[in-house]
């Protein structure tokens, strides 16, 4: 039963993240470009030059606000691996703490010094 709902919920992940790969992409872009403008805006030594990487910086911060949907799947991505970490989780194999013939042979030691 927990494998089922695993994979159900590894499925809708998967859709979701497939459906909203090209905003992820469009928000990595968006986010490099704005950390570039950023970098130069920074750098500048003229006006004229921080106004155009202020410009630039501020339509790369609008190409990643409209990019809103990306976070859905980055969450759908997260959930995908999550999904994974818990499908190849592995139970450890009890091993017998009281081993009964070991039991059994000290008993019987017992017994023949006894008698």
């Amino acid at each position: 039963m927990k494998k089922c709902a695993l994979l159900v919920a590894g499925g809708v992940a998967a859709i979701v993240l497939v459906a909203n790969l090209g905003s992820i992409v469009g928000l990595a872009i968006s986010l490099v470009i704005m950390y570039y403008a950023f970098k130069k805006f920074v750098q500048a030594k003229t006006v004229v030059k921080k106004v155009f990487w202020a410009v630039l910086g501020l339509i790369a911060l609008s190409a990643a606000a409209s990019n809103v949907p990306a976070i859905i799947g980055v969450a759908a991505a997260y959930v995908l691996y999550i999904v994974y970490k818990k499908w190849n989780k592995h139970k450890p194999i009890m091993e017998p703490v009281d081993d009964p013939f070991i039991n059994f042979e000290k008993q019987w030691a017992e017994l023949k010094r006894n008698y």
